[in-house]
């Protein structure tokens, strides 16, 4: 008895003390984020913007007010995350501001999509039109940051410093051989030849089609890469290659600029006196500061709204693209009478079909009432295409992956997992079909047969949304479809894009279909509050965190294979999972 007594008030006493440590942490979070919410930032004469390239690149920022404040109450090292949307609008600022004079890029390790990068750069070769300058350094650039760095009046590297510049590859991660040691196969019916999305789940390489279009599409994205940093650094695109044959990340720095992809060869204490030469008694002026620089734009009566759609479609991951909750804010969009416009901005891979065809019906029903154009990030393809269709006009950036018209059905057969384990399934139905679609047995013929006719009504469906929205036939677009992803380039000389350009050449086309003078940029969804983000941060999946924590970089591949379950009804999507280098 005195065992038990002292085994249950020792639990009691750790409970006690559990819920006062949880406590002390809320506080000491609250604390933190207090202590960094200041008023809004004032700039001085002769300030420089610093943006530190570091961190993962996401189009729309948001607050991660548990995750930033654990990392400090804790001392741990903050996972960064940087929104392409203030980014660009920082850039736009101190391009306007008076008071600075230019932009210090400051290297790292900044990781993002390549038209993402391209609107940075775009907005960055803008800047420079002011007159004010812009200065590049890093101890280590890494191809897509060197991209960006070469808009820079000055590229400045360690004299140890390396810089790569290699050419890109692609990887794509098959499970097929993992499948069958579990005794699972995945069943699959598709349509089109170049609908490679399930390819790792039935293969162990690429197929010749998505071989073909992999290789189409790199060639795309490197040769508009090159074509910049030629017309930058005056070098010619050839030579340019010839360099990436040679590695130069492994060459000695000086060769850097011997070749002259690098104006000068200096430490990061020497940046000082290279920016005051620009400007001197410069003050810098951080990312985070510049985001709290009011735009000081007055208030106007019509909006202009930009509708983010970011992610899977209906994949389960609460990042990505709920139908149900973005045909809701399509809707109160289209019944706002001050939006006499609407942008709607898609970084999508796809995923459900049926939910791409609801977000359709609800912008094919916004369209009724207002211009709509579509702004395409890194990826808007499959489904992401799907919900783009119908716009007035779509603007794409030239290295924007997009297109792979076409759908997929997939349903894992575990039979073989069954056996290994020792299990074995009986039961009784009403009638010939009542226990199909099954995983614990592969599909009898006419459930394939059913199965493949789902699938076709769909791509029919898909063809025809597609042609509907482009004005051409379904035959045109057949010959442009069967799932093959086009750079948005050649989605430009195909027709499936109607112009090259960022967010803000959309938000000006958008502007000119509504006959607007003066108006005010409103972003759907509305961004969480602090108190909001903070709950739904405490509510995240705890093992998810520590997954994230441990596993680093390969918890994306953990994910994709957790995620297979997911995977329910036709999907319209791309095979987003491919690595570029």
């Amino acid at each position: 008895m005195k065992q038990f007594l002292k085994f249950t008030l020792a639990t009691i006493v750790g409970v006690i003390v559990a819920s006062l440590l949880g406590i002390l942490i809320l506080f000491g979070i609250i604390g933190v984020v207090a202590g960094s919410s200041e008023k809004s930032t004032e700039i001085k004469p002769n300030s420089v913007y610093q943006l530190d390239l570091e961190g993962s690149l996401i189009d729309r920022s948001e607050d991660d007010p548990f995750s930033a404040a654990l990392a400090e109450v804790f001392n741990q090292p903050e996972q960064k995350i940087i929104g392409l949307d203030d980014v660009l609008a920082n850039i736009e600022k101190a391009k306007n501001d008076e008071n600075i004079a230019g932009i210090y890029l400051k290297g790292g390790t900044l990781f993002g999509g390549f038209a993402s990068l391209k609107e940075i750069r775009d907005a960055l070769v803008d800047f420079k039109k002011s007159g004010k300058f812009v200065v590049a350094y890093s101890d280590i650039y890494i191809q897509s940051n060197y991209y960006l760095a070469t808009v820079a009046d000055k590229i400045l590297i360690n004299p140890q410093g390396m810089l790569e510049l290699k050419g890109l590859s692609a990887d794509l991660v098959f499970f097929k051989n993992t499948l069958d040691k579990l005794g699972i196969e995945m069943q699959v019916v598709k349509v089109g030849a170049f609908k490679s999305a399930v390819e790792p789940y039935i293969n162990t390489k690429m197929s010749d089609a998505n071989r073909e279009q992999v290789t189409v599409y790199m060639n795309s994205i490197w040769k508009t890469m090159l074509n910049q940093i030629s017309e930058s650094r005056k070098i010619s695109v050839d030579t340019l290659n010839v360099y990436a044959d040679r590695m130069m990340m492994f060459q000695p720095t000086e060769k850097s600029k011997q070749y002259a992809l690098v104006d000068s060869l200096v430490y990061v204490d020497e940046v000082d006196s290279i920016l005051n030469s620009y400007i001197d008694g410069y003050k810098l002026v951080t990312h985070s500061d510049m985001c709290k620089v009011p735009d000081n734009k007055k208030f106007e009566k019509n909006k202009v709204a930009v509708i983010y759609a970011v992610g899977g479609i209906d994949d389960g991951d609460r990042h990505g693209i709920v139908s149900k909750d973005l045909v809701e804010t399509i809707n109160k969009v289209a019944k706002d009478k001050a939006v006499k416009a609407v942008v709607f901005r898609v970084s999508s891979p796809g995923g459900n079909a049926y939910g791409s065809e609801q977000i359709w019906r609800a912008l094919t029903n916004l369209k009724a009432r207002k211009p709509l154009v579509v702004s395409m990030g890194d990826y808007a393809a499959s489904g992401g295409y799907y919900i783009s269709c119908m716009a007035d006009v779509i603007v794409a950036q030239p290295n924007t992956i997009t297109g792979s018209i076409g759908i997929f059905g997939l349903i894992p057969n575990i039979e073989g997992l069954n056996n290994k384990l020792g299990l074995s399934y009986d039961g009784v139905k009403t009638n010939k079909m009542s226990d199909a679609p099954s995983v614990n047995r592969p599909f009898r013929p006419e459930e394939r047969d059913l199965m493949q006719n789902y699938v076709n009504r769909g791509y029919e469906l898909f063809v025809k949304r597609c042609a509907d929205g482009r004005k051409k036939t379904t035959n045109e677009i057949k010959a442009i479809a069967e799932g093959r992803v086009w750079t948005g380039e050649d989605a430009l000389r195909i027709g499936l894009v109607d112009k090259i350009g960022g967010i803000d050449e959309a938000i000006k086309m958008a502007v000119d279909k509504a006959k607007l003078t003066t108006y005010n940029v409103k972003e759907y969804p509305v961004k969480e509050d602090f108190a909001t983000k903070l709950m739904k941060s405490f509510g995240e999946d705890m093992e998810t965190r520590l997954l994230k924590a441990q596993l680093g970089e390969q918890y994306k591949l953990f994910r994709e294979i957790k995620n297979i379950e997911k995977i329910n009804g036709i999907q319209a999507r791309l095979p987003y999972k491919l690595i570029i280098r």
